[in-house]
């Protein structure tokens, strides 16, 4: 089943080269990569362009600008319906996803439409982050949770795979979100359109190389998000 692995990139040299390898050493078959990168200075993009010259499966969109982690996916899942990938992955460039559990979670995409890389399934798995991003992200999830009904434990998970219908069924150049409230309003529109979502275990390990991106302009649009779906929901707009 052709599949497609979309990550975004901005200012990820020291890590693209390794997690792109790791990526294709697991020899899945029909399996392709498709970095979105943000015009990174420290020349992310080139070298992803020197591995497609030995690569046929690796694909890369080059942006005029830092645009953001939500646009970038968007860019990404369109290319992926554009080519017909049945199966389309969201993930990480900083090696915080572990390639192996590539393979996890296309085992479960068999019977699900969604499988998402749950960092709280199973407690806390979560390597190398300071207590206070671990009480925020606990208190998003279960804040989210909350407010809108979604029955996930990791309701800001960014490893995840969708079948292509999950992602034709919605509106995807209505989302203007970024970051964690991207993530949300994807899992609350797959869950209100009826789609089978599974979550399996992962151990997220935080970035090898490099700086988060993480921002309180973040939080405070996850915050918001959670409600605007809400009153979406209510309204009928969903």
């Amino acid at each position: 089943m052709r599949t497609l692995i979309v990550v975004p990139t901005y200012n990820e040299v020291s890590n693209i080269r390794k997690l792109i390898e790791r990526i294709f050493a697991l020899g899945i078959p029909d399996l392709e990569v498709l970095v979105v990168d943000d015009n990174s200075p420290d020349g992310t993009a080139g070298v992803v362009e020197e591995l497609q010259k030995q690569n046929p499966h690796l694909h890369l969109i080059r942006r005029s600008g830092k645009y953001g982690l939500g646009t970038a996916y968007v860019e990404g899942f369109k290319f992926a319906i554009k080519h017909q990938y049945e199966l389309i992955f969201e993930m990480d460039a900083d090696l915080s996803h572990n390639p192996e559990d590539i393979q996890r979670i296309l085992a479960a995409m068999e019977k699900y439409d969604l499988v998402i890389g749950s960092r709280y399934l199973t407690g806390v798995n979560v390597v190398n982050w300071p207590l206070s991003r671990l009480v925020l992200s606990l208190f998003a999830n279960w804040y989210t949770r909350k407010i809108t009904g979604l029955p996930l434990k990791d309701c800001t998970s960014g490893f995840k795979c969708f079948r292509r219908k999950v992602l034709e069924s919605i509106d995807i150049d209505r989302i203007k979100s970024d970051g964690y409230s991207f993530q949300i309003e994807l899992h609350f529109l797959a869950w209100k359109k009826g789609f089978r979502i599974k979550e399996i275990p992962i151990i997220f390990i935080d970035r090898e190389s490099g700086s988060s991106k993480m921002s309180r302009k973040v939080m405070f649009e996850a915050a918001w998000m959670v409600w605007r779906l809400k009153i979406m929901d209510l309204l009928g707009k969903i």
